[in-house]
């Protein structure tokens, strides 16, 4: 299959359901370079705190909307977490500004680890993360958070374009889980040019490593390399588009109008919003936002505002998926 460009990819995925209706490192960093710039403003209390059973908001139709009167809220909001979910949710703090304009949002990244982590130790409102709680907390921590699931987002593994111009596309699973693991060094191994294969991976407690290791490399544990490890999306995508010959993987938002870097197809399935809405593409897992105990006050209004039908075409149009046109379920 002829490669196409990652900003055409998405282009047309987002063309072709932008008429529907939404909804996985341990420093803490600002934004992720490349994806979205400066964080969109925000620090409110968790005035939720303090509930001691879990329980899940599935989003996709809260009732809010656009003409919703935010107007005589004030407050703040914080957040952090998951690297992939950070783009979604900075604009969304943008757009809620604009309707509530006494409301500060300051979301960070830092990996999944991170901010359920620290919303469970109550220094951010909202914990973003690509897994469910329990994988990263113990029981009794992961208990006394509530989870609102926002969106589908889909991993998508990326190449030098030096692989895609000699003629490599897409690789069967059996050799995407070969390169990830190590167990092959040479891309002439898989049908690709006579180069080393250079892995850019990320650390273990990265909720987006824990996703593509799940459904793209079927539970194998990817080979670690250190020196260029990171989960920082921006920086692994710099490291890839100046390294001749790497490989890693990111969430489709870091790639909407990238064409540094090329995307492989997987049994010649390409990474795609239709392929992932029609369960051709099993790389995806539900985005999720933490809070301890139910949300309420000025946290609950972003959190309704970023599940309404009033947002859904603008989440699409920055690469992530809709809960509620998935034909497929996990």
């Amino acid at each position: 299959m002829k490669m196409k460009k990652v900003s055409a990819i998405l282009l047309a995925s987002v063309m072709a359901f932008g008429m529907m209706g939404c909804g996985s490192s341990d420093t803490t960093s600002t934004a992720d370079s490349t994806a979205a710039s400066s964080a969109a403003a925000s620090t409110a209390d968790s005035t939720a705190a303090g509930s001691t059973a879990a329980s899940t908001t599935e989003a996709a139709t809260s009732g809010a909307s656009a003409t919703t009167d935010y107007s005589s809220l004030s407050g703040a909001i914080t957040g952090s977490g998951s690297s992939a979910l950070f783009p979604l949710a900075q604009d969304a703090a943008e757009e809620f500004k604009k309707l509530a304009p006494n409301v500060s949002v300051t979301f960070n990244a830092g990996g999944s680890g991170t901010g359920l982590k620290q919303v469970s130790d109550g220094t951010v409102d909202i914990g973003n993360s690509d897994v469910p709680a329990e994988e990263k907390l113990d029981a009794s921590k992961a208990g006394e958070l509530v989870d609102h699931k926002v969106c589908v987002v889909s991993m998508a593994p990326v190449v030098n374009k030096d692989i895609t111009d000699a003629g490599l596309t897409s690789l069967s699973k059996d050799d995407l889980v070969k390169v990830f693991t190590g167990e092959v060094t040479n891309w002439k191994d898989v049908g690709g040019p006579d180069e080393e294969i250079t892995l850019v991976t990320r650390p273990t407690s990265s909720g987006t490593r824990a996703l593509f290791k799940e459904y793209a490399l079927d539970g194998k544990e990817e080979a670690s390399n250190s020196a260029l490890e990171t989960d920082d999306s921006g920086t692994l995508l710099q490291t890839i588009k100046d390294t001749n010959g790497s490989v890693g993987y990111v969430a489709l938002p870091y790639l909407v109008g990238n064409s540094d870097v090329s995307t492989l197809s997987i049994d010649d399935v390409e990474p795609t919003l239709e392929n992932t809405y029609s369960g051709k593409w099993n790389v995806w897992g539900y985005e999720h936002m933490y809070t301890k105990g139910e949300a309420d006050g000025a946290v609950k209004a972003y959190l309704d505002f970023i599940t309404s039908a009033d947002y859904d075409e603008k989440l699409e149009s920055l690469g992530y998926g809709v809960t509620s046109k998935m034909q497929v379920e996990r």
